[in-house]
């Protein structure tokens, strides 16, 4: 083939791929933008923490010091401690967890007082914050009473050089795993604090590549 003529064909599939390249990004851009903005506000006023794998008790029995102390809750949900074996905790708040230990100790001392602190959270999986895509630390974050957008940007190091930080969503399982739109480059490169929102429990924040 002639060099005039390999160049010819060169430069027409340079520019097939430059045109499937904007066609994948205003595709990318439309479908973005049909998604709803996160609402600013969103957790719960009344909302009350559950206990998780990974999380550290202090299970402190009044007047029974040798049935107090520090338990860790296993993979699968359940503490043991002294004398109560395999008491779920996971899902639970502590005040609840307290009274089923009262309720198992009470086979072997009179009237059980019992108190339980969490000194290490963790949470349960599913009210987890996930953040994945262009960040530099991708990671889950325990959720707590009023976190923001802000505050999970910073716990995962801002956003990389590739990242589309305004094209960043927000799949939000509390409500059936509608997907929302938020501004993180807004928010992070350009402080721009009308782009901060609250997050709710069990939302997974997704940061895409930027495509140039």
């Amino acid at each position: 083939m002639p060099t005039a003529s390999r160049r010819f064909v060169a430069l027409l599939n340079n520019l097939h791929r430059l045109a499937l390249v904007s066609i994948l990004g205003v595709l990318a851009g439309c479908a973005t933008t049909e998604m709803p903005p996160a609402p600013a506000t969103a957790a719960s006023s009344d909302y009350t923490y559950k206990i998780g794998p990974g999380d550290q008790l202090n299970i402190i029995v009044w007047r029974n010091t040798e049935l107090s102390g520090t338990v860790p809750v296993r993979p699968d949900g359940k503490i043991t401690t002294a004398l109560v074996e395999d008491l779920p905790a996971q899902g639970k708040d502590a005040s609840t967890l307290a009274r089923d230990i009262e309720k198992a100790l009470g086979k072997f001392i009179r009237d059980p007082v019992v108190t339980v602190v969490v000194t290490n959270f963790v949470g349960p999986p599913d009210q987890q914050i996930r953040v994945v895509g262009e960040v530099p630390h991708p990671q889950t974050l325990p959720y707590r009473q009023a976190m923001t957008l802000l505050d999970v940007m910073i716990a995962v190091g801002g956003v990389t050089d590739f990242a589309d930080g305004n094209d960043a969503t927000i799949l939000r399982t509390a409500d059936g795993n509608k997907q929302y739109r938020v501004r993180v480059k807004d928010l992070v490169k350009r402080g721009d604090v009308s782009a901060n929102v609250q997050m709710q429990p069990g939302d997974v924040l997704f940061i895409p590549q930027s495509w140039f």
